[in-house]
């Protein structure tokens, strides 16, 4: 498959950490901002075949992983009420809240239901006129598009039984939160080639040029995320800073301004808790005053949500870069897919899903793959 099999050709991959090898004299910390790119990295093993200069680690790229705490106990409340049918994608079904999770309320006899597009979910409020049909919108750059027009979709439909719960959050702020903590170890970023997709990346130079961090863009295969992390390297090698863009079959600079529109249009910039991490400043979204008849958080009143993490759970540390799954004391242990502490276990993109499924219970297995 074109722009697929070429990107996943082993001697090409093995050629370019050769060069990697050539490149690097001292050691670098890499952050792969997005949680797809974790489970490739870990799924071909490209971390143990990468010289022992460079040392990824993994970012807060995953949007279910980021979902705060409390949204989801709100969204666990607000599907338990009658007369509701709860959408989301798949992934946030099996999500921890604080008691429970959705898969939960579906086996107390809550109507959830697992939708591939939010404007499936506008067409089942269309054949439910009599049931409250909320959507889970979360998601980075990268869904906001679809989920903007989901409401643009049911407001001109005149839907009054459809609602979304938003928790839209944005790179760029995340990667400031990161570089500007007094215990950053980041020395460049691998940013996420789909947001970017969206989004560009005229976003980023601003940033590398303030923390004197070189940023790739780089997309998702195994030559692609080598490549990234050789620009990467050469970059910090030679001592400059900006943004280079290892993505070029799938992002531009100025990015796909029609979708940013519609963005735009229908959601505006907010404060954003992000679980794990804490609040960023200005780094999500949230409906606008003129779309606020589509808010379920304001929508269904389901009093004061008090949440509680797993005291075990060290989530919030592994987003930011600074400890990986395998130094949990509860990973494989107290928190597995099946039983999970945190949404790092069981998200499709999850950091700690990806250790768990791949085998990578200790820091020093050998290399088995590329």
């Amino acid at each position: 498959m074109k722009y697929v099999t070429e990107y996943r050709d082993a001697a090409l991959v093995k050629r370019t950490i050769r060069e990697i090898e050539r490149t690097v004299t001292q050691p670098w910390v890499l952050m792969e901002i997005c949680g797809g790119q974790t489970h490739a990295i870990v799924r071909h093993g490209l971390d143990q075949v990468l010289p022992p200069e460079i040392e990824l680690v993994h970012g807060p790229g995953c949007p279910v992983c980021v979902t705060p705490l409390e949204l989801v106990d709100k969204a666990l409340a607000i599907a338990a009420q009658p007369g509701m049918i709860f959408t989301s994608y798949g992934d946030m079904l099996r999500v921890p809240g604080t008691a429970r999770d959705l898969f939960s309320v579906r086996a107390n006899g809550g109507d959830v239901r697992v939708v591939y597009s939010p404007l499936d979910a506008v067409k089942i409020a269309q054949a439910n006129p009599d049931k409250e049909v909320v959507f889970f919108a979360i998601g980075f750059e990268t869904t906001a598009p679809a989920n903007a027009m989901s409401v643009l979709q049911a407001k001109a439909l005149g839907l009054t039984n459809f609602s979304v719960l938003v928790s839209h959050v944005c790179v760029p702020p995340a990667m400031h939160a990161i570089l500007g903590s007094a215990h950053n170890r980041v020395q460049g970023f691998l940013a996420a080639g789909h947001v970017c997709a969206v989004m560009g990346y005229w976003e980023y130079p601003p940033l590398a040029e303030k923390y004197r961090t070189p940023i790739v863009v780089t997309g998702f295969e195994p030559l692609d995320i080598v490549q990234g992390i050789l620009a990467a390297a050469r970059m910090l090698e030679a001592g400059q800073v900006g943004v280079e863009n290892a993505y070029g079959r799938a992002v531009t600079y100025d990015g796909n301004r029609a979708a940013q529109a519609v963005i735009a249009q229908v959601f505006e910039v907010r404060d954003r808790k992000w679980r794990g991490v804490g609040m960023i400043p200005l780094s999500g979204w949230g409906l606008r005053p003129a779309f606020a008849a589509f808010d379920a958080k304001t929508r269904f009143d389901v009093g004061d949500i008090q949440p509680q993490e797993s005291p075990l759970c060290i989530a919030g540390q592994i987003l930011q870069g600074l400890r990986k799954p395998h130094d949990c004391p509860a990973f494989g242990v107290d928190c597995t897919p099946e039983h999970p502490l945190g949404a790092t276990m069981v998200s499709a993109e999850g950091a700690c899903a990806a250790y768990y499924r791949y085998g990578r219970h200790f820091a020093n297995l050998e290399a088995t793959h590329v």
